[in-house]
């Protein structure tokens, strides 16, 4: 796990690398790699890698990057973990490919040498890179199926620069600072600022499951080589009484037990993350070190994880560390938090104490269970969703009736208190649009009292967003949980909870692997899916160790990853639940990342 940072001059008449410039960038992001740094400028001026190191695989040198193939024509920069990567190495070698580390950097680097990009498809793991081609002048970027790794890029005057972090960008002078409409509109809508969009007009995020080149012509339309709605879509032709669960569930976590480090773990009192330790006692790891978060204002109440997670680590006996966080360590971390944010979030602060947790135990790497509600239909959206379709969705293909719904419900005040109902037939008609009164912070019409009106249309213009949530449904997944599984995959995880996990971790030099998103369990469940009954997924999950997880623990109702933060805020020494209480900390996550964006702008 890494930080990386790139700069290719693709027109003649642009400029070349600023060395200084590059190692600065390289080194915004030193939380993501305390471990060693790297440099590479190409002869000519006109290419340069910058790279931070958290080593995982093969600690030595040779693991060392940026990384270069022994006849120099290819050139690696890479951030994540191939967790296949000894299958491919083995592959090569059979093939009469000669390695010098037995890191997965180098296996990249061969792979792309006989597949070009077609290797991506064969990758299983986290990552993007960034691959220099001298023989053929061309550079390939790419980032994993599911969006776990982040890169951004922007293009100046015919020179493209990339980095792991949109700040890390924003050290380049040449990059302007003016924000971007459609992403600040976005982060409005949806509490994130949903790719490819960014905070900033002129930086943009490489999409998921995708790859993009540049070369002398300038840089190319990204490419998708990974597509969540269609893995659920082909998975309805597959007989889904032949899915072994537990099997899959157990293959994907012993891909992310692949370390030269240990791994720890996670432990809330959930399904998810109880459900993974059982699995990693059943590929071997003798010890496992986890860690609870722990919240006075919680203590006794159902939001208190503690005791169910204290259940969990004696019956996997597990070495177990809860972590108190209280009000002052919140206000204390307030302004490292929003530095370390990156762009504006609503969310995030819950992963950024339990890493930082986990960082004092003395661990690189911690395994989340981040997706299960996603993957296994555990979200009540899985119920919800479908459920406005069937009953409004008719009335919405009436012509007129979501403009005389709005009129009648505003005339009965409903839409005042509820300003989503006003809207429910104009948006039941479609998926996107049912999706977006469920899971959007503020909706369309709202955005006027949040933001400049001017700019509000423009970035809706731009954004299109029931546009886009319609393409993460697009070819049709085929059933309801399908379609719910493409929505929240490829919407709220990836750009809200994996990107959170993504600043928050590296924050504190935490590399977090979540085996619940994976590309290649997802097909092998996704034939599944479509089938699972409400709670069926989670039961299945708590099931699949060889030493289930207790009863008790799959039986207690959700609370969530949760954290009194509206508590905090208000001075409370005690918890009073308030559905109001996620809002109080929005609002103040809304206000501190729009300074952080004006300040920047400046």
């Amino acid at each position: 796990m890494c930080g990386i940072v790139g700069f290719h001059t693709h027109a003649a008449s642009a400029r070349t690398v600023a060395r200084d410039t590059l190692t600065a960038m390289r080194d915004r992001m030193a939380a993501r790699g305390p471990d060693g740094t790297g440099l590479w400028i190409a002869e000519d001026a006109r290419t340069g890698f910058g790279h931070r190191r958290l080593s995982i695989i093969d600690l030595s040198e040779g693991g060392h990057q940026p990384m270069a193939t022994p006849d120099g024509r290819l050139t690696i920069v890479f951030n994540g973990e191939i967790y296949n990567y000894r299958a491919l190495r083995e592959e090569l070698v059979a093939q009469g490919v000669a390695f010098v580390s037995d890191s997965d950097t180098e296996v990249m680097l061969h792979l792309y040498a006989r597949d070009g990009a077609a290797m991506l498809g064969k990758l299983r793991g986290m990552f993007a890179l960034a691959i220099w081609d001298a023989r053929n002048r061309a550079l390939l970027l790419a980032r994993d199926p599911l969006g776990i790794k982040p890169l951004y890029y922007s293009d100046t005057g015919g020179a493209l620069t990339f980095a792991s972090q949109v700040k890390a960008l924003l050290v380049d002078p040449a990059i302007s600072r003016d924000p971007s409409p459609a992403g600040l509109a976005g982060f409005h809508l949806m509490g994130s600022v949903p790719e490819p969009f960014t905070a900033w007009h002129a930086i943009r995020a490489l999409p998921a499951g995708s790859w993009m080149t540049v070369d002398t012509s300038g840089i190319g339309t990204p490419v998708q080589y990974a597509n969540v709605a269609q893995v659920l879509a082909g998975g309805r032709a597959v007989d889904p009484t032949a899915v072994d669960v537990a099997a899959a569930l157990r293959d994907s976590v012993a891909h992310h037990l692949v370390a030269d480090v240990e791994v720890g773990a996670f432990l809330s009192g959930g399904v998810d993350s109880s459900a993974l330790i059982g699995l990693m006692r059943d590929c071997g790891q003798d010890r496992i070190r986890a860690c609870t978060l722990s919240f006075g204002e919680f203590d006794g109440q159902h939001q208190d994880e503690t005791p169910g997670a204290r259940a969990v680590a004696r019956h996997y006996g597990v070495d177990h560390h809860i972590r108190r966080i209280d009000a002052d360590e919140f206000r204390g971390d307030m302004d490292a938090i929003f530095d370390a944010m990156d762009q504006p979030s609503i969310d995030g602060i819950n992963t950024w104490f339990v890493s930082k947790a986990v960082r004092e135990m003395g661990l690189k790497v911690a395994l989340s269970g981040l997706g299960g509600d996603e993957l296994l239909a555990g979200y009540s959206t899985f119920r919800t969703v479908p459920a406005m379709r069937r009953r409004f969705g008719p009335l919405a293909a009436i012509p007129g009736a979501g403009a005389l719904s709005r009129m009648l419900l505003r005339a009965t005040g409903v839409a005042r208190r509820n300003p989503k109902a006003a809207n429910v037939l104009g948006h039941a008609g479609s998926w996107a649009g049912a999706y977006l009164l469920r899971r959007a912070v503020l909706m369309p019409f709202d955005l006027d009292s949040v933001m400049d009106p001017a700019m509000a249309r423009e970035g809706l213009a731009e954004l299109d967003p029931l546009g886009a949530i319609e393409r993460s449904v697009t070819p049709d997944p085929g059933s309801d949980n399908g379609r719910v599984c493409a929505l929240e995959t490829s919407n709220y995880m990836r750009n809200q909870l994996l990107r959170d996990s993504d600043w928050a971790g590296m924050a504190h030099s935490l590399e977090i692997r979540v085996p619940l998103v994976d590309f290649t369990l997802l097909k092998t469940l996704s034939p599944r899916i479509a089938t699972l009954k409400p709670g069926e997924g989670k039961r299945l999950l708590a099931a699949a160790p060889s030493n289930p997880v207790p009863r008790d623990i799959v039986e207690r109702s959700k609370t969530g990853f949760s954290i009194p933060v509206a508590d905090w805020l208000a001075g409370n020494t005690a918890h009073v639940p308030d559905r109001r209480a996620s809002r109080g900390w929005a609002k103040i996550a809304t206000e501190r990342s729009l300074q952080g964006v004006a300040a920047l702008a400046r």
